[in-house]
């Protein structure tokens, strides 16, 4: 068994965030696999860009895997970011795997 340090760190080779405006409001779209550095990208966009739109969509339909850690780093921040950013909508088949 060998120890790689760089591994625990790494994001998912396969995650992508795709973004695109229509007026007021933001979409979303997560491709791939979410994990802890998946979950911080998704943070910091919100964060970054969120407060410019009336309604924000996050299409979870294309996530392949959820892991644990992804989904715990997300909802440590969930409450924080659907205070701030009122029109937080999920949608897609995993929308509740994320949120709940």
């Amino acid at each position: 068994l060998i120890f790689n340090p760089q591994r625990w760190f790494q994001m998912a080779s396969n995650f992508k965030l795709f973004r695109h405006e229509t007026g007021d409001s933001l979409h979303l779209k997560l491709y791939g696999d979410f994990d802890g550095s998946s979950a911080h990208e998704l943070i910091h966009t919100l964060k970054k860009c969120g407060s410019r739109f009336y309604q924000i969509f996050i299409d979870t339909d294309d996530l392949e895997v959820i892991h644990s850690f992804g989904k715990d780093v997300f909802q440590k921040y969930y409450g924080f970011l659907d205070r701030r950013l009122k029109n937080l909508i999920f949608i897609g088949k995993n929308k509740l795997k994320l949120t709940l």
